[in-house]
């Protein structure tokens, strides 16, 4: 024979899962509930806790995806950010060492003395 206590519990839990209180029934406290599997009439009760269980698994997955989503989508920004220059900055590290910049100008120069007429 069962705890009376427990029965009453087993009762308002039943209750309030028939009628589809689901937010009285887990502060009824749904989820400390020992339901036996060997139990009939507790096979409603741990079919509850088994998809609210499997409910929170798949609402934590969900955020840890989000979280994740966030976190890639910043870490791709960053390298945009540092890969993007402005054009109005100056440059800090030339393209070309100062004597291969030095020829080229002497070449343009050369190249725009020659087509003055």
């Amino acid at each position: 024979m069962q705890d009376p206590a427990r029965q009453a519990q087993r009762a308002r839990l039943l209750a309030l899962l028939a009628d589809g209180d689901l937010d009285a029934a887990l502060q009824a406290g749904l989820m400390d509930y020992p339901a036996s599997p060997a139990a009939a009439e507790d096979a409603p009760l741990l079919a509850a806790q088994q998809r609210l269980r499997t409910a929170w698994a798949a609402r934590e997955r969900h955020r840890a995806r989000a979280a994740r989503l966030e976190r890639i989508a910043a870490e791709r920004e960053a390298r945009r950010r540092a890969a993007a220059v402005p054009a109005d900055a100056p440059a800090s590290n030339p393209a070309l060492p100062p004597a291969a910049a030095a020829a080229l100008a002497r070449a343009r120069a050369r190249a725009a003395a020659g087509r003055k007429p």
